[in-house]
């Protein structure tokens, strides 16, 4: 069995990865690890009490193990009561690590299509640019450390699924540049493989923490521009910045300005759209019907409700 498939009550014993892991203390004074497991199937919690310095030493982010123990909930979220963690270093972290849904090679071949479609030539050599520079990352990356797509290939194919709803409603409006939404989308989360370390035990670089993969991204598009010899003044590299720096909507959700343009708003809108019900989806996943799922801290903290009826 997997983490996910586990019951309230349910004894567990089953080998996982260790995602993070915070030495914390209590209110007496005791030490504790504050411990997130993780296998294909999802994350669980749980607090390893009265942890010594040898298992706080030992067991990192990233390291396989074997948990044992008994599956409950607080606070409406599931956890886990642990009653043991055992090293397994014979065994791959890549094999407990989520992986997109979609393989990496159906994933190139269905982006294929929107790098194509781009032949405006300022865009086509940023995005060739940037692409070689950090494409190896960006068919590995996770799109999150956590919330949406935070698993082996999200970046991608949060991008992929972007470009294939903006595919869907761009005929649906006049007067939408359709190569400058594609450029946006390919670009506008790109900085994630500088800002993130990693689909394994996933964290953020101090890069990350300093500077955001908004503010990262668009220094790679102004200094591949400088190394092309293409003018950052020109309105085409211009509107593609300011889709990259828009795309989170508003000040207090990091991006340094608002959506100003026709194709920035849709690009925020359509990122806002694939995320949210992703993570709904994902959620509403490990529930039955007539049953809510735990609170989304990403979704204002709601609960979402599975309904009875048919699903056709």
């Amino acid at each position: 069995m997997q983490l996910a498939e586990f019951n309230e009550g349910d004894p567990i014993k089953v080998n996982c990865l260790i995602k993070s892991a915070q030495a914390k203390t209590t209110k007496n004074g005791g030490q504790y690890l504050a411990l997130t497991f993780q296998d294909q199937s999802g994350d669980l919690n749980g607090n390893l009490w009265d942890a010594t310095d040898q298992q706080v030493a030992d067991l990192e982010a990233g390291k396989v193990v074997n948990l044992t123990g008994r599956r409950s909930s607080y606070q409406g979220k599931p956890q886990v009561e642990i009653q043991g963690v055992k090293l397994i270093p014979e065994l791959s972290p890549n094999d407990f690590v989520p992986r997109a849904p979609e393989s990496d090679r159906e994933i190139k071949t269905a982006l294929r299509p929107f790098f194509t479609a781009i032949t405006e030539s300022t865009w086509h050599q940023i995005i060739n640019g940037l692409i070689s520079k950090h494409g190896t990352d960006f068919f590995s990356s996770p799109a999150a450390k956590s919330n949406h797509h935070a698993f082996v290939g999200g970046l991608a194919y949060h991008t992929l699924s972007i470009l294939r709803l903006a595919k869907a409603i761009i005929p649906l409006y006049p007067g939408i540049n359709e190569q400058l939404v594609y450029a946006g989308a390919i670009l506008h989360d790109l900085g994630k493989t500088i800002e993130l370390s990693g689909p394994i035990a996933t964290e953020y670089t101090v890069e990350g923490k300093l500077l955001g993969h908004i503010s990262i991204i668009d220094g790679e598009i102004t200094a591949i521009c400088e190394e092309l010899k293409i003018s950052t003044s020109s309105e085409a590299v211009i509107a593609l910045r300011h889709l990259v720096l828009a795309h989170h909507g508003l000040l207090e959700y990091g991006s340094p300005v608002r959506p100003q343009i026709l194709e920035a708003e849709l690009l925020h809108q359509l990122d806002e759209l694939d995320a949210s019900l992703l993570m709904m989806t994902s959620a509403l996943a490990k529930v039955q019907p007539g049953e809510f799922t735990e609170r989304l801290f990403a979704m204002d903290n709601r609960r979402f409700y599975k309904l009875k009826l048919p699903e056709k």
